[in-house]
């Protein structure tokens, strides 16, 4: 362990020593981030997910950077430039910008202008010039000329002489900091569509004419440009005002005003120009990238966390639909693990006749199957379905949910729906995904890649490997929280559990068709190839439903089952009692079972879980339907109020279905009549919310939303709102469709880059 890279980390993050400490050698162990969170609170002075992360990522920087450092010191000691002095500087340098920086004038090139200059001998007349001593600079160039090198003049060795002092100023670790400062805090981003590309570049139009600080240009912006610019419809600069950033290396190099003196600025201006500004516009371009890359990255992970932590209906029988028109819709039924019962397709949408038998079949379904519940995706003929179920099941005691079945067609064709159902093509297993999101939504979106369920923004931009660790983190994080039932958890789902993984995941689905159901924890020992370390990992995430130790079932670890075996000896009890009565927990003195391992954080823990053993921590499901009689962009007008669930957070604003089969967006501006920064502030993703409609274009498929006035209104009843949709429904054929002169238009075009 470095213990440099510890103090620094605890510096950056305002942490004690030990606490990163403890963090780094339990990672090093292979323990998880979840793990680590949740049972080693002692250990870590109960840091969460996040912090860890952030330990993780920098242990991970600084090993990265520790080697960038050695291979730079080896280079230099090979080619031996490497003295105690230069030595000191690059262990001294604390970012990557500076190391490179003292590397640069050592750094092996290929050959440049200075080098040319240097073979034909001009190096001591640029060092000459560079002292700025008054000479005469005629007669002493005069002095360097040597026609069989090619300087057959003053002028020519002058020449020469201002692009060795270029290259020197070009490679000063205190002019390259001071113009790289400049380009951070007064550089401006400029925008210009490539002459001849506006009418097939005509989404990236907002971007046309665009100058913005790259100090404060967000991260959507920086990627939607640099797309355009990938896509030769833009071309993009990026640099401060040339005469400031000249100025500054003046007031470095420049020593007096005489004729060398000038000959001096002459290499400045073309330093900038040439080497200089260049250099520091890629450094910049990579900058602003890696910021829009955390920035789209973060706001992707918000949105996947939310998501995946979904209200689950949970365990019910359940009929999937899968809809359409012409090609009917799939419908399926479920048991309430989840098992495929049934499955047929159903045309009510083809002909009265068609209709007709479409209601027989689901009245007899729902008959046999005892179904509880119907879940609708909200794709092709989604709305449409949804009605003509509603008014099938218009009598029963059945819950009818429109699903968002974002990603379900990638797992329909995927590797692991083919092994649950080889008998069975795409569109039936499609069905069965759309009925178990409803279910539990985190069970079965794990089986989806994220990047295919549609809550990021530029994900195909932003930087792959760090997305993907993001992403991962995320997934894993939520599938610890909830935890898994490890006698119906499927192979995906466990493979995501703390000190588990693929191979030991499949081992235990394996097992458990082999042996049946797990009755207790500790029998996972008996699964081939899991070990203890991936046992005191997984344990404590895997929950037994009526198992031999009631404990089983809850997320204590069994690590500390022998101190609720004392608790509840101290009270005379067996420990499924004190697990059922809340009064004998609350008799209990935590402050008596402390230890030298166990604190009272773990021991709180373990009360809160004895109090509520295997509790789910997403909220309770709710139901929801989108207004009724509005199921097209058509019957839509501007002022109409209506209800809509969140689909997606972006950095400019936020998309919402409302169930038109066309998300509409709420600009940033619209959110709040207060100012918000940032959207997540507002909403997150599969919130419900209500919102007005301010502008709708039809030609173009797009709806402009506003949450104004409307956020927070819970003063109107159901009716009422609906009644708001009726009305202004009736008042369409006078009125007709609003002009869409929503200012954030293109912003539409923003999600589809």
């Amino acid at each position: 362990m470095n213990e440099k890279h510890i103090d620094i980390i605890a510096e950056e993050l305002s942490l004690k020593i030990r606490q990163v400490t403890a963090v780094a050698e339990l990672l090093s162990e292979g323990s998880t981030i979840p793990f680590i969170a949740r049972y080693r609170k002692e250990a870590t002075g109960s840091l969460d997910e996040v912090v860890i992360a952030s330990i993780r990522d920098k242990l991970h920087y600084l090993k990265e950077f520790d080697d960038r450092r050695e291979t730079i010191l080896k280079s230099l000691e090979q080619h031996g430039h490497l003295t105690d002095e230069l030595k000191e500087k690059v262990l001294a340098a604390k970012t990557i910008p500076e190391l490179e920086d003292i590397y640069l004038p050592y750094k092996p090139k290929r050959k440049t202008r200075a080098s040319v200059a240097r073979e034909k001998g001009l190096e001591p007349l640029a060092l000459l010039l560079l002292e700025q001593n008054g000479i005469d600079i005629i007669k002493t160039a005069e002095s360097f000329i040597d026609e069989e090198k090619g300087v057959d003049s003053s002028e020519k060795a002058l020449s020469y002489a201002r692009d060795i002092i270029a290259e020197i100023v070009n490679e000063d670790q205190t002019a390259r900091s001071k113009v790289r400062n400049l380009f951070a805090t007064q550089g401006i981003i400029t925008s210009k569509v490539i002459a001849g590309k506006e009418e097939e570049g005509v989404k990236y139009k907002d971007y046309f004419e665009w100058q913005e600080s790259v100090a404060d240009v967000p991260s959507h912006r920086i990627l939607a440009m640099k797309r355009g610019e990938k896509e030769e419809i833009l071309s993009l600069d990026i640099s401060p005002d040339p005469n400031e950033a000249i100025q500054i290396l003046e007031d470095i190099f420049v020593t007096s005003d005489k004729e060398d003196s000038q000959q001096v600025k002459m290499s400045i201006a073309d330093c900038y120009k040439r080497l200089l500004s260049r250099s520091m516009e890629t450094e910049i371009r990579v900058s602003l990238k890696e910021r829009a890359d955390t920035e789209a990255i973060r706001i992707f992970g918000d949105n996947l966390r939310h998501l995946l932590l979904a209200s689950p209906l949970g365990s019910k029988r359940v009929m999937g639909i899968d809809p359409g028109y012409r090609t009917g819709c799939k419908v399926v039924c479920i048991d309430p693990q989840g098992k495929l019962l049934h499955n047929e397709t159903i045309y009510p949408h083809t002909s009265d006749f068609k209709s007709k038998e479409a209601a027989e079949s689901i009245n007899k379904l729902c008959k046999d199957f005892a179904i509880e519940a119907i879940a609708i995706g909200n794709g092709t003929a989604g709305r449409e379905s949804e009605t003509f179920i509603k008014k099938v099941c218009k009598n029963k005691n059945i819950k009818i949910i429109m699903v968002n079945e974002s990603g379900a067609s990638v797992y329909s064709a995927s590797e692991i729906a083919r092994e649950e159902f080889p008998d069975h093509d795409v569109t039936v297993r499609g069905s069965v995904s759309i009925a178990r999101r409803l279910m539990d939504p985190l069970a079965e979106l794990v089986k989806i890649d994220p990047k295919s369920i549609g809550v990021g923004q530029y994900q195909h931009d932003v930087d792959q490997t760090a997305l993907k660790q993001s992403l991962d983190d995320v997934v894993i994080s939520c599938v610890n929280l909830v935890g898994v039932d490890l006698n119906t958890a499927s192979a995906q789902l466990l493979s995501y559990i703390s000190g588990l993984g693929n191979s030991l995941a499949k081992n235990i689905v394996t097992f458990r068709n082999k042996n049946g159901a797990f009755m207790s924890r500790q029998k996972l020992l008996d699964v081939p190839r899991l070990g203890p370390k991936a046992f005191e990992q997984a344990a404590g995430f895997l929950k037994i439903r009526n198992g031999e130790n009631p404990l089983d079932g809850s997320a204590v670890h069994p690590e500390s089952y022998h101190i609720v075996s004392k608790m509840a000896k101290d009270l005379g009890c067996e420990i499924k009692e004190l697990m059922d009565d809340k009064n004998l927990i609350k008799k209990i003195n935590i402050s008596k079972y402390v230890t030298e391992t166990v604190g009272l954080p773990t021991l709180k823990d373990i009360i809160d879980e004895l109090a509520k053993p295997g509790r789910d921590p997403r909220e309770e499901f709710e139901e929801f339907s989108f207004a009724q009689g509005v199921e097209k962009i058509e019957d839509l007008i501007t002022g109409m109020k209506l209800p809509g669930i969140v689909t997606n957070v972006a950095a400019f604003g936020v998309f919402v279905d409302i169930g038109v089969h066309q998300d509409g967006l709420i600009h940033i501006s619209e959110l709040s009549d207060q100012y918000v920064k940032d959207p997540a502030e507002i909403v997150k993703v599969g919130q419900k919310v209500n919102v007005s409609v301010i502008a709708v274009d039809t030609a173009r498929n797009r709806i402009s939303l506003s949450m104004k006035s409307v956020k927070g209104d819970e003063t109107k009843s159901k009716p009422e709102k609906k009644q708001d949709a009726a009305s202004h429904k009736g008042q369409k054929k006078k009125q007709g469709n609003q002009p869409f002169n929503n200012p954030f238009a293109n912003f539409f075009d923003n999600k589809r880059l």
